[in-house]
């Protein structure tokens, strides 16, 4: 039997976390060298804003290329690889689980690896040899809809599967690309207002808040402008039934990039 894993959310920053990960890439190896260490890895479920369409997708494709999906980044981000395998079997159980709790899905099997799934594991999971499935988030999903997707597939984490919401705290592109600021410039307010408060809701337990941040949050229409960076979180804590029963929340990391870019992870569970 293998022993119930956490869940899991990671923000991955800018497409530069891949070769200049901050305080967050070393602590997210450490995470997940605690994680290899226990018992009963078998595979991950990850589920990136970089892939989204109509319904939640799930991609099937036995050996997923690495995609570089972006442009305009130094020609060293281009020739990474994160050659894990995928998982047709583990893919087919995801469906099988969403249809069954009544959730729209289908099949991709040409899906490539986006670096939504990929910068951060090759951190998290450097040895790359653990299987990955991608799951798409759904276009017109609210964070309540999220959060069924992740209870919909939470008893995989009973058989050695790490469900995984990868996003970012906060994703305000447009102020991060016209400063232009350093890795460790002081963070804006607004950034550490944001994420100071996702922190003390996720500790009180705070789900109705949290479901609701659009409007009870501070600064969230500015730190997201569009919220599928931040939709991810909520697909792990539905996985590990937040704040339901005894769940456990746990910082790996809070660091902000960039000014405006959180990088704040947390393990559920």
């Amino acid at each position: 039997m293998s022993a119930v894993l956490p869940t899991l959310f990671v923000s991955h920053g800018s497409p530069m976390m891949a070769l200049a990960p901050g305080a967050a890439g070393a602590a997210l190896r450490g995470w997940g060298e605690s994680l290899v260490a226990g018992a009963g890895l078998r595979a991950v479920v990850v589920l990136s804003p970089h892939w989204m369409e109509e319904v939640a997708a799930v991609g099937s494709h036995p050996s997923p290329p690495t995609w570089h999906d972006f442009g305009g980044f130094p020609p060293a981000l281009y020739r990474l690889q994160y050659p894990a395998p995928g998982d047709p079997a583990l893919a087919h159980e995801v469906l099988t689980r969403l249809r069954a709790a009544g959730l729209p899905t289908r099949e991709d099997p040409l899906r490539p690896r986006d670096h939504g799934a990929w910068s951060p594991l090759r951190f998290l999971l450097p040895q790359a040899r653990w299987p990955v499935v991608q799951l798409a988030l759904p276009v017109a999903a609210d964070p309540a809809a999220v959060y069924a997707l992740g209870a919909a597939l939470a008893d995989l984490r009973h058989d050695g599967v790490l469900l995984m919401g990868s996003g970012s705290l906060t994703h305000s592109l447009t102020v991060f690309f016209e400063e232009r600021a350093a890795l460790d410039d002081p963070p804006a307010p607004q950034v550490t207002a944001f994420a100071d408060w996702v922190a003390q809701r996720l500790q009180a337990g705070d789900l109705e808040a949290l479901l609701d941040y659009r409007t009870r949050a501070p600064h969230a229409a500015h730190v997201h402008p569009t919220d599928e960076h931040l939709l991810p979180l909520y697909f792990a804590l539905g996985a590990a039934g937040w704040p339901h029963g005894e769940v456990s929340v746990r910082p790996i990391t809070r660091e902000v990039q960039y000014r405006h870019l959180a990088m704040d992870s947390y393990a559920f569970g």
